[in-house]
């Protein structure tokens, strides 16, 4: 082993992670005849032994450290087995030694993987309390495709412009899904922390930056499957279009300045009123409401994520043959049809468009006030078909003001 001050600051690392995963296990450790089999000492020990290991040896004195510690904690394992049943002291040993083994190569990788280990065996009242008794077995099942339609499959997804006029996009198109699932689950989980009323209309502002229609469409399913829950799912929707004009703004500031100015008082003006309408329906809803059941139901719907993916698909299809055909003519209309699919992404188009001297800054303008209103009629749509008429006569009045108050600030301006 070589005695120069690295080594010997990755051996304190591998040192510190075995004592700060050992004196966790060492307070659950017991005392007298029935306690645990390894403590404080014992996870340092074996620490220093996976750091020791890497550093003299190769792979093979590794695996061999590794197994004689397996060996002992399946003795320990089979002498304390009546009294715990559980292996979590034995899987934390063996991996306590990996880990100090990595400490010699990786030594801030190992030393947060500690920490997360700890903190894990740290939290076991509060882990088990949650799983047991506050996820339902709906959540967990909901939670399980959310992490399988991120974790598998949208990476697997491919990443590329198919089909006809490149226009289709399977990682995109997948993401728009992710997407609707995410913002249904987030809406849940705000709602079960912060109760009904306000949880829903915080859950709809923060997922309005990613998508305001998808937050709208996903807050709509969210109501049709609880009626009484109708209004607190509008709020969040009307407040979903603050983030929208926030975010339009930022991406003109970003691609053209001179776009920007032009629609500076728009956007602000759009800006207030969609932030009036969102408040108003919060306080319309009156009190807070109880915390929802157990048993109230799924967290989002994959059907209406899939539906929703398929309609935004099929309007950028649209989208592109249009452009295809008119050309630099036709920016307005299609500008209009994108802006059914994604407002952001005409403002963005335009105003590079613009930036580069494509077309003037004042087109360009239009072209993202017409797709904002183009987008508007894009929520109306989903906002009935998800939520139902109900649900649409809380949203609809919002959006519209929000886009009645861009055009009166274009005109004045």
């Amino acid at each position: 082993m070589l005695a120069d001050e690295q080594s010997w600051i990755r051996l304190a690392v591998a040192l510190g992670i075995g004592l700060m995963i050992g004196a966790e296990r060492e307070r659950r450790k017991g005392m007298g005849a029935a306690r645990a089999p390894a403590g404080i000492r014992t996870f340092a020990a074996v620490s220093l032994l996976g750091a020791v290991s890497a550093s003299v040896g190769d792979m093979l004195l590794l695996a061999i450290s590794a197994a004689s510690v397996a060996a002992f904690s399946a003795i320990a394992y089979a002498r304390t087995a009546r009294q715990d049943p559980g292996l979590t002291t034995e899987i934390a040993l063996l991996l306590t030694l990996l880990l100090g083994a990595m400490a010699m190569h990786e030594p801030a990788q190992a030393a947060g993987l500690a920490a997360t280990v700890a903190l894990l065996l740290a939290a076991r009242e509060r882990i088990h309390h949650f799983v047991r008794r506050v996820l339902t077995e709906q959540e967990l099942n909901d939670a399980l495709v959310l992490a399988a339609a991120t974790l598998v499959i949208l990476p697997l997804a491919p990443d590329r412009h198919l089909g006809p006029y490149a226009a289709l996009n399977p990682h995109n198109a997948w993401t728009v899904v992710v997407l609707m699932l995410a913002i249904g689950a987030a809406g849940h989980v705000a709602m079960r922390l912060l109760g009904s009323r306000l949880g829903l209309a915080a859950a709809g502002f923060a997922s309005g930056f990613v998508s305001s229609t998808a937050t709208i469409g996903s807050m709509g399913a969210y109501a049709r499957r609880n009626p009484e829950l109708l209004r607190s799912a509008a709020s969040g929707a009307v407040l979903s279009s603050v983030a929208t004009v926030v975010q339009m703004t930022m991406i003109l500031a970003v691609t053209s300045l001179d776009v920007l100015k032009l629609l500076l008082l728009p956007m602000a003006c759009a800006g207030f009123a969609a932030f009036a309408a969102g408040v108003l329906s919060t306080l319309r809803n009156g009190g807070p409401a109880e915390p929802p059941k157990k048993d109230e139901g799924r967290a989002f719907s994959l059907a209406s994520a899939l539906l929703f993916a398929a309609l935004i698909t099929g309007v950028t299809l649209l989208s592109a043959a249009l452009v295809d055909w008119l050309g630099r003519q036709g920016l307005l209309f299609a500008a209009t049809l994108t802006g059914l699919a994604d407002a952001h992404a005409t403002a963005a188009s335009a105003a590079s468009l613009a930036a580069g001297g494509g077309i003037a800054a004042e087109d360009a303008a239009i072209a993202v006030l017409l797709g904002l209103s183009a987008n508007s009629l894009s929520k109306t749509v989903v906002a009935l078909a998800s939520g139902g008429g109900r649900y649409a006569l809380q949203v609809v009045p919002g959006v519209a003001m929000t886009v009645a108050a861009a055009w009166l600030g274009w005109l004045a301006g």
